[in-house]
């Protein structure tokens, strides 16, 4: 089946695995929105694409803000009248804050980052859904989601466990129309979020190859191919599902 004529909404998708997303989307025929916040890395992001012969474009919008979600997602759908896939890829860590220290700021921000965002844009596309075909909404939550995250990453593993529930919650909410709601659970994967790690404690993250039952960390490619996978028409009897991601690190070795 081909995807030409076919919309996808990637958030995020500016760099690591939310570009690797949009560009294998891109792959498959999808005309792909890209979403960030540094505009000067989305017009380079899309040129990458265009030059790969992808229809691309960037729309720049902060995830966690109602209104500028609401009106892009909206001028998104009007544009191409329906949007078939939205890719709620935006999200992080925001920090690491003890509970006894945490400002309200603080948690308020990881929340709408990672919990919010998939709220707005998820509510906003519906309307866009409902015309796409074989239309679906992917989130991202995190094995932090089950483990309640590590020391400091309390409240990203909370706002995990509300993307694991919304999205059996979309999924149920959004059946009668056919439209099917999955996330994917990323484990360690080789990007810029663990940059800082990377450069000041190299052993440190070399080492995180060991606990994971492959023996190696993710690339954002892996996900990438899930994503295109739970996109696609064979996999239009999956809805309510989390795949996992992590070469088997969820199980512990």
């Amino acid at each position: 089946m081909s995807n030409k004529g076919k919309i996808a909404v990637v958030t995020g998708a500016t760099g690591g695995i939310g570009f690797e997303v949009a560009k294998r989307l891109g792959t498959d025929g999808y005309t792909v929105i890209l979403n960030g916040i540094e505009d000067e890395e989305g017009a380079k992001r899309v040129a990458e694409l265009t030059a790969l012969g992808i229809e691309a474009e960037y729309r720049g919008f902060d995830v966690t803000k109602e209104d500028a979600v609401a009106s892009n997602i909206k001028a998104i759908g009007e544009k191409y009248g329906k949007i078939d896939v939205l890719v709620n890829n935006a999200g992080g860590l925001g920090g690491r804050s003890r509970f006894e220290d945490m400002t309200t700021d603080f948690y308020r921000f990881v929340m709408a980052l990672n919990l919010d965002s998939v709220f707005f844009a998820s509510r906003a596309a519906i309307p866009f859904l409902k015309k796409g075909e074989h239309p679906s909404i992917i989130n991202y939550t995190s094995n932090a989601g089950w483990t309640a995250g590590g020391p400091g990453a309390g409240i990203y593993g909370t706002s995990k466990a509300g993307v694991h529930a919304i999205t059996r919650a979309l999924a149920k909410d959004l059946a009668e129309y056919g439209i099917r709601a999955n996330a994917v659970s990323p484990g360690t994967i080789d990007t810029d979020f663990h940059k800082q790690i990377k450069s000041t404690k190299p052993e440190v993250f070399a080492s995180w190859a060991n606990n994971i039952m492959l023996g190696r960390l993710g690339q954002p490619e892996d996900v990438a191919g899930v994503i295109s996978f739970l996109a696609s028409k064979d996999a239009a009897f999956i809805t309510a599902e989390t795949i996992q991601i992590g070469g088997g690190q969820a199980l512990g070795i």
